[in-house]
């Protein structure tokens, strides 16, 4: 954890927005958004291919691969797309609320529990500084999941005329 710059912040070390940040950025799931492009998208394909484990069967049992292996295939590929949207919507909230979080001039925190919440008022420099690390860190990362959901629906939108081809 990143001590505050700030010494009269009374939010929780573990509440403050740029630990959080740093948490979610070491986090093995989250991680994975900041890899050069290359090692992202092996990883999505890796999600993709193991999600196929669950939706392999249900689409063999929906077109017998060995009659309808164009029906199989789509089928198969758009049911292991769930998985990855799944987990792709668990990365963008993930990293939204933590930029929400450093945007935003106040930070909600609890003190002991839910019942007892606070707001503090961020001061300038450290306000400044949380809108820098969005500015250069987060909004690419946000960006890249964008375009990725982008992809996703253009591989659907495909995978339909596919479809309605044969």
């Amino acid at each position: 954890m990143i001590r505050s710059s700030v010494s009269n912040c009374p939010v929780p070390t573990d509440q403050q927005p740029l630990n959080e940040y740093e948490e979610l950025k070491t986090s093995w799931l989250f991680r994975d958004t900041t890899l050069d492009l290359r090692e992202y998208i092996t990883k999505l394909v890796w999600i993709w291919g193991l999600s196929w484990l669950f939706a392999g069967p249900i689409a063999a049992a929906s077109f017998a691969p060995h009659k309808y292996i164009a029906h199989f295939i789509l089928c198969g590929a758009a049911g292991a797309s769930v998985g990855l949207v799944l987990i792709l919507v668990r990365l963008y909230l993930g990293w939204f609320y933590v930029c929400d979080r450093l945007c935003s001039p106040t930070v909600f925190y609890e003190e002991s529990g839910w019942y007892d919440g606070q707001t503090w008022t961020k001061p300038q420099e450290v306000l400044n500084r949380d809108r820098l690390i969005v500015a250069y860190e987060i909004k690419p990362i946000l960006r890249r999941l964008q375009f990725t959901f982008a992809g996703l629906a253009g591989m659907y939108v495909i995978g339909t005329i596919v479809w309605h081809l044969f």
